[in-house]
């Protein structure tokens, strides 16, 4: 399936390039006509349920390779288009074992997904409670004005350029700030594909490829069949779509904990020059050295990662942050090292990602340029293959692979053995206080355990970069080990 979305997508790019470009003299006409071919003009908010495939972005088992397949069996989005808002729900599970995300381990059940939007800012619902979510903010007001509609409307309001190319009119504009957009509009006034690109934390300017096909007259709004869609020269979405409401009544409010966040590091010393900074949905840890600081993980965006070196400033004023230490190379986990960077850390890394990384950290955060590119800094990256061990006299850290996780390859835990502190990311995530085991045991956490066991390592404590700092007993109990 992934194959057939791709062969599609490069034979509309071939006929966008077909034959001899020439300028439109008036660009509105242009979009006016497809603004009335598509319903546009009448359209104030939508609704669409879809169901398919798709793939994990920035989720990927080996770095550089295809996000990990998954099945979306449930898909729908409600659009407001005055009011800049998105809602999208979703079901996901996946379709192969190896890779990230926050979906459950391969036949152990699905994910469901609530992510809005609107104005600036963005956020998830967890049941009825909100949660901040400013990391994707980028992604979701790009998959508003990028729909079929949305981005007529937005081409109309960005004084686009029009030209003809091989029978298409192809549409070109930015939104200052946030994405560039080029849509291919066929003679019957439909919108065939649009080519975007939009910042990200990890690979700067990214690219989006959107095929819209097999449109329909849906109770009088025009809408595409099928979406088709790649990021980062990937495949994300392959939907069917099942039904199109047009203007159904929607209010999608900002939430007040939304409209109020700002990024808050709470620090607590876990023994003396060891610091676990939580506050938010993903945790660093702080060690300090003679003439030195290391930090364990720089998570999500500038936004996040600013804070929390900010914190580890104000927490040792005298020392500098040398090494910034990454647990894996999934986009969550990664998106502060740009920011790390830009300070002059170097970044510890995998060897199997380090070419990667120094690859897209290349690419620069142009359409909004983010800490590094506003540095002039390159990227200095180290790598680790299998362990290395950073120290003097005061302590020792020492960073090892998870070896045979299906998480991710050049999977990393740091060690500090005479803390007898465990630092790791993902491969176990403690549940609240109290809860029952998770019931199947998830493979994950027999993995670090059986891991740990392998390093013949005691520890006291798990400082988790997600959740809280547990004693190690607590991961026994989860795999049943007492």
């Amino acid at each position: 399936m992934q194959r057939r979305a791709l062969i599609s997508l490069a034979a509309l790019a071939a006929l966008g390039v077909a034959g001899c470009a020439t300028s439109v003299a008036d660009p509105q006409a242009v979009l006016r006509q497809a603004d009335a071919a598509m319903g546009a003009g009448q359209l104030k908010t939508l609704r669409f349920a879809a169901n398919g495939s798709g793939g994990t972005f920035g989720q990927a088992f080996v770095p550089g390779q295809a996000w990990p397949r998954i099945n979306i069996p449930s898909f729908a989005r409600w659009i407001d288009y005055d009011n800049a808002a998105m809602r999208e729900d979703s079901v996901r599970t996946r379709a192969e074992p190896t890779g990230g995300g926050a979906l459950p381990l391969m036949g152990t059940g699905e994910q469901r997904v609530s992510a809005w939007v609107r104005g600036n800012q963005a956020w998830n619902m967890a049941g009825t409670n909100p949660q901040p979510a400013p990391v994707a903010l980028d992604a979701r007001i790009h998959d508003l004005w990028t729909t079929p509609h949305g981005v007529v409307k937005a081409a109309m309001r960005n004084n686009a350029t029009v030209r003809a190319e091989g029978g298409l009119n192809v549409v070109s504009f930015n939104e200052p700030g946030r994405y560039r957009a080029t849509a291919y509009i066929g003679a019957d006034g439909l919108v065939q594909r649009v080519d975007s690109v939009m910042p990200n934390p990890v690979t700067g300017d990214t690219q989006v490829s959107t095929v819209y096909s097999g449109w329909r007259d849906w109770g009088g709004v025009k809408f595409p069949s099928r979406i088709q869609q790649t990021q980062g020269g990937h495949p994300v979405y392959d939907l069917t779509v099942t039904e199109v409401q047009a203007n159904p009544a929607l209010d999608m409010p900002v939430p007040a904990p939304v409209a109020g966040f700002s990024e808050k590091v709470d620090a607590q010393q876990v023994v003396p020059g060891v610091w676990f900074l939580a506050g938010g949905s993903h945790n660093s840890v702080l060690v300090e050295f003679s003439d030195h600081l290391m930090l364990i993980e720089s998570p999500l965006y500038d936004g996040r990662a600013q804070a929390v070196l900010a914190e580890a400033r104000r927490l040792v004023p005298n020392k500098p942050v040398r090494y910034v230490v990454n647990s894996h190379h999934h986009f969550d986990h990664a998106g502060g090292l740009r920011t790390a960077a830009s300070s002059g850390a170097t970044l510890v890394v995998s060897e199997q990602a380090r070419p990667w990384y120094e690859r897209v950290f290349a690419t620069p955060n142009a359409i909004r340029p983010d800490l590094l590119q506003q540095s002039g800094r390159r990227a200095t990256l180290t790598g680790v293959n299998g362990s290395r061990t950073f120290g003097d006299a005061t302590r020792t850290v020492e960073v090892h692979f998870i070896d045979g996780s299906v998480h991710a390859q050049g999977f990393m835990m740091a060690w500090l053995p005479r803390e007898r502190l465990l630092v790791e990311a993902d491969a176990y995530t403690p549940a609240p206080p109290n809860a029952p085991p998770p019931n199947p045991v998830n493979a994950n956490n027999v993995n670090l355990f059986e891991n740990v066991q392998r390093l013949g390592w005691n520890p006291d404590r798990i400082l988790p970069l997600h959740g809280r700092v547990v004693p190690f007993s607590e991961l026994r109990t989860a795999i049943g080990r007492n």
